[in-house]
């Protein structure tokens, strides 16, 4: 995927200036979770001031080649840590280090928990873990509720959940995001409920859109959470023109858009990419020479570093303070996350014709970005086997409950495909509207009996 990262100061302002930047911390950093005070509750709350760096340490200063002890380990046994990613092993690192300049070797990976799920810190993430839990159990249920035929189209997660849920602890909810299609999780940690997602995928007459969208198109002005557009990477330089709508009115809030693998002034905006391997069948390796999508930050004079996606922790660091900078000094931040997308690109695909079935096996178990985070929580004792097994049976249960109760709601009328863009309907749609009601009397038995017209 083409990606366009241009800065306003240009080439001449990055020679002088190559941005080696680390950071350092000092202050504690607070997140404030709201619920609906139901032990169960899916309602899940952004923090409500600037997200800051995880742990006992916060954001002070962005200027160049300062240092950032955020975690401590050992260097050398970080050397022998890393993963094996399409196009090459990454090594990790728990420097979160923003990518200054180009380099021979392949950019490190920021992470701070293993696979078996030790960090070299600690914070409260039991919100989070749920979370993540609710939006794989959602995914398995609408899957499954696509195969039965009751959905026409669905697009997991799998794969990707800490990305998600994750990224969307670090924000504050005035935070404006623009997603590609594999953000539910976003939507969901802000408050909008399991019911409001099966509407939208149902497409009847609670569905914001009025049914006009594919499924997992969501979108919600309540959330700051700008409607999903099929077309890839439109919303890029749609984030750049909102977040300069922020500068302009001085808000203190950044725009954070979200693609995939395969576009900016002075603006506070946050781009992260989910590289997850794969553009549909084609691997990365196949998309582009270079290493990755955190060096091309690099050529437009952006900061840029490149995270571990499967690391709830990790990226809820990097985002956090990603969102201080892009808000304090009014720059473009680059994130991306290395992930794999363990599930099919969507219900009209089937992976295992294009990639090794033990490749999806592999990351599906070993790098599990849930199981990581799981092991972590249960470790601090906030989780347990009993709660697991309850909480995944309740979510289930309140998705296959929204599906029966958002498939008794009727469809929207015929005439709103033709509403709601124009004062005055033009003519051309008129006659449209009216060569559609001709056409379904015509044949009648070619279309849903459940839409009014």
């Amino acid at each position: 995927m083409a990606i366009w990262l241009a800065g306003r100061r240009g080439a001449s302002y990055c020679v002088k200036a190559l941005i080696s930047t680390t950071f350092r911390s000092s202050r504690s950093y607070t997140t404030a979770f709201a619920s609906n005070g139901n032990s169960d509750s899916l309602f899940f709350c952004g923090n409500s001031s600037s997200a800051a760096v995880f742990g006992s340490q916060r954001f002070e200063s962005t200027k160049a080649r300062q240092q950032l002890d955020l975690l401590s380990s050992d260097d050398d046994e970080e050397q022998n840590q890393g993963v094996d990613f399409p196009g090459g092993r990454v090594a990790f690192t728990s420097e979160m280090s923003f990518l200054p300049e180009s380099s021979e070797k392949r950019v490190q990976c920021y992470r701070v928990l293993d696979d078996n799920g030790y960090p070299l810190s600690s914070t409260q993430f039991k919100h989070m873990y749920r979370g993540m839990v609710t939006l794989q159990t959602m995914d398995t249920t609408l899957y499954e509720a696509q195969r039965q035929g009751r959905l026409s189209f669905y697009v997991t997660s799998y794969g990707e959940e800490a990305i998600n849920l994750a990224s969307a602890a670090a924000l504050g909810f005035d935070d404006l995001i623009l997603p590609q299609y594999r953000e539910a999780g976003v939507l969901l940690w802000r408050g909008f409920t399991l019911q409001e997602f099966v509407n939208q995928c149902l497409g009847n007459k609670n569905d914001y859109g009025k049914g006009r969208q594919m499924p997992i198109h969501y979108g919600s002005n309540k959330h700051n959470y700008f409607t999903v557009s099929s077309p890839i990477a439109t919303q890029l330089p749609q984030a750049v023109g909102v977040a300069y709508s922020l500068k302009m009115d001085k808000k203190d809030a950044c725009v954070v858009t979200y693609f995939g693998d395969g576009t900016v002034m002075e603006v506070p905006v946050v781009f992260i990419c989910r590289n997850n391997g794969w553009a549909i069948s084609t691997p990365i390796t196949e998309q582009f020479r270079s290493d990755g999508i955190v060096v091309k930050g690099q050529a437009y004079g952006i900061r840029s570093i490149r995270v571990d996606g499967n690391d709830a922790l990790a990226i809820y660091n990097a985002v956090g303070v990603a969102r201080e900078m892009a808000i304090k000094e009014q720059r473009p931040i680059l994130i991306e996350a290395l992930t794999y997308r363990v599930g099919h690109h969507s219900t009209s695909d089937d992976s295992t014709k294009y990639r090794p079935v033990d490749e999806i096996e592999h990351w599906k178990t070993a790098r599990n970005p849930v199981s990581i985070f799981r092991k972590w929580v249960q470790r601090k004792g906030w989780w347990s086997d009993e709660e697991e097994s309850e909480f995944r049976a309740n979510v289930r249960k309140q998705v296959m409950d929204a599906i029966q109760v958002g498939e008794k709601i009727e469809k929207p009328p015929l005439a709103d495909m033709f509403s709601d863009v124009y004062e005055e309907v033009p003519s051309n749609l008129m006659e449209q509207e009216r060569l559609v009601r001709d056409t379904v009397k015509r044949h009648p038995q070619d279309y849903p009996t459940n839409i009014p017209l």
